[in-house]
């Protein structure tokens, strides 16, 4: 292995000639984009490489690799939740003596948590020198603490952050919002939010949605009108996920007129990018059962993204199935089949249940037959779907060759749902109507290999025990 001193190059290159530049900066991209790939694929297929290693044969083959760039790689491997080589990014510069700055530490903070628990998280902020203990670094830990819903340590770092004078915007407070939120107790939001407009920090747009959430969770829907006034008053800017969870409170409280309202202004808004803005409104026009409004949405999205991504056409087919609109559903997959690359079982799964809801058990099955041409498997949902199919119909034998497929397919020690509650509960139901001993025992056998044998199945197994 190189000597850590070698391992990362800070040099300045010498000026390029502009004529040069283009061709220059294209391979760059395509380098990066190699080692990039190398290093979100470390860990797949039983490969022993790790990142130091991987790394260290990079510059020994002659690249440059500047802190920039190992920055950029651990921010993309942050954003694919491939938290255990962003971390090791950060102990390779650290043991390569490349300089470290607050935000760095923040992130390590944030990815130590992530891969090794708390404790170690702690740890290091604790080894940390006095001057490097700053807003970044304890912001981050108060993250962490609020993330994983540990109140009083959380509370007490907080207002330790406060006596140093360390709340200096939106984003500490926001974090302790949203825990209140998560342990039950909205009534403290109103209260925090006050105390920032004391201390003159200025409210985001997180901060004011989660000061409506509150109010909407205490059910005062008046209060959550005020802030919506609060907001023009303060000349703050809507964003269309304000417009969402505006709606998404009105859909839930029943108050559906203004909940359209809200709708309406958030489809009307221009030059929308995201398309989760897009998802969002076929999701809670769904729950308004207003069916041209999401097909509104998704001629709005498609117009933004002329070739939506299988989790757009989900969300879709989701909201059709639910609103019954089979012969849109049944046109929009379709439209899906023919075009995807990657074929996408959760949307067959959504047409498989749409069948079998009308008793079409035979199109279910070309269906399936269909996908398995296509050399895609079935997944649990999918055998979940069958197998209530034939307990609904109690033909439990059939029901119990999709439990043993969908068994054979748990990993074992895993938590797994399948199968879910009413698929359990529909097979006892099954079993103490009818006398059949040998297909009870054979559910409880696969059941406890699942480490699913709740107390309603272990009574089932005892009472076939005693006969």
């Amino acid at each position: 292995m190189a000597s850590n001193s070698s391992r990362l190059i800070l040099s300045r290159s010498a000026s390029t000639p502009r004529w040069m530049s283009t061709s220059s900066s294209a391979v760059k991209r395509e380098e990066g984009t190699l080692l990039f790939r190398k290093l979100a694929a470390l860990g797949l297929g039983g490969t022993n490489a790790n990142v130091a290693d991987t790394l260290d044969d990079w510059v020994k083959e002659g690249h440059s690799l500047k802190r920039y760039d190992v920055i950029g790689y651990a921010t993309q491997l942050r954003r694919y939740k491939k938290y255990d080589q962003a971390i090791q990014l950060y102990e390779w510069m650290d043991k390569s003596n490349t300089r470290m700055n607050n935000a760095d530490r923040a992130i390590r903070i944030d990815l130590l948590a992530k891969t090794e628990g708390i404790a170690s998280a702690e740890n290091y902020f604790n080894s940390l020198e006095g001057s490097a203990k700053t807003k970044k670094t304890y912001g981050a830990l108060l993250n962490c603490y609020c993330h994983q819903k540990m109140f009083d340590k959380a509370i007490e770092l907080f207002q330790k952050m406060s006596e140093l004078n360390l709340h200096t915007n939106a984003l500490n407070y926001n974090n302790v919002m949203a825990l209140y939120m998560n342990v039950g107790q909205p009534e403290r939001v109103p209260k925090l939010f006050l105390e920032m407009k004391e201390k003159i920090i200025a409210p985001d747009l997180y901060t004011y949605n989660k000061l409506m959430n509150s109010y909407a969770t205490l059910n005062d829907f008046e209060a959550v009108e005020r802030v919506l006034n609060m907001m023009k008053t303060d000349n703050v800017t809507f964003d269309w996920f304000t417009y969402g969870n505006l709606a998404t409170i009105y859909v839930n409280a029943g108050l559906i007129d203004k909940a359209d309202a809200a709708l309406k202004k958030l489809e009307n808004m221009k030059n929308l990018k995201d398309p989760e803005a897009f998802h969002t409104l076929m999701n809670l026009y769904r729950q308004t059962s207003d069916a041209s409004g999401v097909h509104r949405a998704w001629d709005s999205l498609k117009l933004t993204f002329p070739k939506p991504s299988n989790l757009s056409y989900l969300i879709l087919l989701l909201a059709l199935s639910k609103l019954g609109d089979v012969l849109g559903l049944e046109e929009y997959f379709r439209e899906w089949e023919s075009t995807c690359s990657n074929y996408d079982v959760r949307l067959s799964n959504v047409i498989v249940e749409s069948y079998l809801s009308r008793d079409m058990i035979d199109e279910a099955k070309l269906l399936l037959e269909s996908v398995a041409r296509r050399g895609v498997n079935p997944n649990l949902r999918t055998q979940d779907l069958f197998m209530n199919f034939h307990l609904k119909k109690q033909e439990v034998d059939l029901a119990m060759k999709y439990l043993e497929a969908g068994a054979a397919e748990v990993k074992l020690g895993k938590e797994t749902w399948f199968p879910n509650k009413e698929s359990v509960n529909n097979f006892r139901r099954c079993f103490e109507e009818g006398n059949d001993a040998a297909l009870s025992l054979k559910f409880c056998e696969i059941m406890k290999k699942m480490n699913r044998l709740d107390s309603e199945t272990q009574k089932l197994l005892d009472n076939l025990s005693r006969k």
